[in-house]
């Protein structure tokens, strides 16, 4: 596989983790559990995309 076949993948593999992370927070009943999986789920769909950013050319990261 290519460096770019890679990314796409690494990239692919973030968000759907953080889809993974959001179902589970719906699903659970503790709100602090909620909060940090929502968090987490977060995190992980910025950095996905930034590096999707990156990878089609623009060099700055989103804020």
């Amino acid at each position: 596989m290519s460096a770019t076949g890679e990314a796409r993948a690494r990239i692919q593999q973030m968000r759907d983790k953080a889809q993974e992370l959001k179902a589970a927070a719906e699903r659970t009943t503790d709100p602090d559990e909620r909060k940090r999986l929502q968090e987490k789920a977060r995190r992980l769909q910025s950095q996905s995309e930034q590096e999707s950013l990156m990878r089609g050319g623009d060099i700055y990261p989103a804020e």
